[in-house]
């Protein structure tokens, strides 16, 4: 027989009662200790008590108290977080060994990139959202390379490979390939490149503000494969600026083609070369190495790789 105990009341490690964690839950969520109280079947001075109680445990102070309400501090903000991502997790827990279809709950804390965010997350939110009435979702759009686990994320959507060193799972959702685009107006004030060498005379837009990010490495339909370096003046951070500088016929851009595809159907853009493309970019689903995935984040990425293999094979 297992040997492990089920914690219903019982001491998580650090002395803190689960029964207490719920009560300054419910107090953070009503916004009031008597209220709390109510919700959970306790009188104000119990709900009170158990406060009292965790606050000295941690030596700080969670709530700003007022004679009408109760608000968070900063340190019960995160706390509550936390409380918020346990009490998920145990209830998921119980859910598995009772072998219940276990539902999202909670908050899912998300990161992606900003443009492919943007164009290729979002509208996936509202169906699954629908589909969880009992999940929020949080989302950071951002380029920065976040560290998950020190900011509180629950999982990352990335670009590129990863590292052999990284201590996180990644699931590869899709992949893209980057092609070359420049806008009718560019060519039209700087002329076409005759051939694919001849973009190193040109103005090209380059991501990445690294010393060695200025190559682009690319290879025709027949493997035979190509550098060009040369003119690099405009570098940035951001895929979505690239995107922008090169419809505004600032120069000519390497980039994926879900960044591209609005454009070019538009006529903003217009591909070059399209016998020459970049290495395939895969579309990670990046979460920190866990025993066992809560149900939110395993089915968000469930949702993305069903999602994204329908649109492959369209």
């Amino acid at each position: 027989m297992s040997s492990h105990k089920f914690l219903t009341g019982h001491h998580l490690s650090g002395g803190i009662e689960l029964n207490t964690m719920r009560t300054f839950v419910a107090i953070a969520e009503t916004g009031s200790i008597v209220a709390a109280g109510k919700a959970l079947g306790l009188t104000r001075s119990a709900a009170g008590k158990s406060l009292a109680r965790l606050e000295a445990h941690l030596a700080t102070r969670l709530l700003h108290r007022t004679t009408r309400s109760v608000s968070l501090t900063a340190d019960g903000q995160y706390f509550y977080e936390r409380c918020i991502q346990i009490l998920t997790d145990i209830h998921e827990a119980e859910s598995s060994i009772r072998q219940d279809n276990p539902q999202p709950k909670g908050t899912l804390r998300l990161t992606v990139t900003s443009a492919f965010g943007r164009i290729a997350i979002l509208p996936l939110l509202n169906d699954f959202l629908e589909k969880w009435p009992d999940l929020d979702v949080e989302i950071s759009f951002t380029d920065r390379l976040v560290d998950l686990v020190e900011e509180g994320f629950d999982l990352g959507i990335r670009m590129g490979d990863m590292p052999d060193d990284s201590m996180m799972v990644a699931r590869p959702i899709t992949r893209y390939r980057p092609w070359i685009y420049a806008s009718p107006a560019y060519l039209q004030n700087h002329g076409m490149p005759e051939n694919i060498a001849e973009l190193g005379a040109h103005q090209r837009l380059i991501y990445g503000l690294q010393a060695g990010s200025g190559i682009w490495r690319l290879a025709n339909d027949d493997g035979v494969e190509v550098s060009i370096s040369g003119n690099r003046r405009l570098r940035f951070d951001s895929g979505e600026a690239i995107k922008d500088a090169a419809v505004e016929g600032m120069g000519i851009a390497l980039m994926p083609s879900f960044l591209a595809a609005d454009d070019l159907h538009n006529h903003r853009l217009v591909k070059l070369f399209p016998h020459y493309a970049g290495k395939q970019i895969p579309i990670n689903a990046i979460y920190p190495n866990r025993k066992h995935l809560a149900a939110k984040i395993r089915q968000f990425i469930d949702m993305l790789v069903i999602n994204f293999q329908a649109a492959d094979s369209a």
